[in-house]
């Protein structure tokens, strides 16, 4: 009797792991959230070693446990795989529009939010800096951003 190979089942659990700790931890983060760069690293690891533990399995004449648990275990860890990456990268990007913002092309409302530096910025003072000269259109771009990188 050999003795027990539990690679498979370790990256079984490593990629259980990567699955459940972007919602219980990541999710929380915006470095981690807004792409799950680890819990992608995770994934990667567990099932590089849960092909170490299929190979392992597969080169052992006779012992058909082995072999028919690891290809469970790995059909497995595809499917919840497969499962993150739909709903991390299809589904939550299906978020419904916002009833009130403005339309591509549409004036934009008058609003004071602060610039980079903390100072209050409001956006009829930008339109009135320019000046109204006539026969002369005067633009101005908005750039909004998240706060953080």
């Amino acid at each position: 009797m050999g003795r027990w190979n539990l690679l498979p089942l370790g990256g079984f659990i490593i990629v259980l792991a990567a699955f459940l700790s972007y919602f219980m931890v990541f999710a929380q983060f915006p470095v981690t959230r807004d792409f799950p760069w680890l819990n992608l690293l995770l994934f990667a690891a567990g099932l590089v070693v849960l092909g170490a533990g299929t190979r392992r399995a597969f080169a052992q004449p006779g012992r058909w446990f082995g072999k028919v648990s690891a290809s469970l275990l790995s059909v497995l860890s595809v499917l919840i795989l497969g499962l993150f990456v739909f709903y991390i990268f299809s589904f939550s990007a299906q978020l419904p529009e916002s009833a009130g913002a403005p339309k591509v092309g549409e004036k934009a409302p008058d609003f004071i939010l602060p610039d980079q530096d903390g100072r209050e910025v409001k956006l009829s003072d930008l339109v009135a800096a320019l000046g109204n000269e006539p026969g002369q259109n005067r633009y101005v771009l908005l750039v909004f951003y998240r706060g953080y990188w």
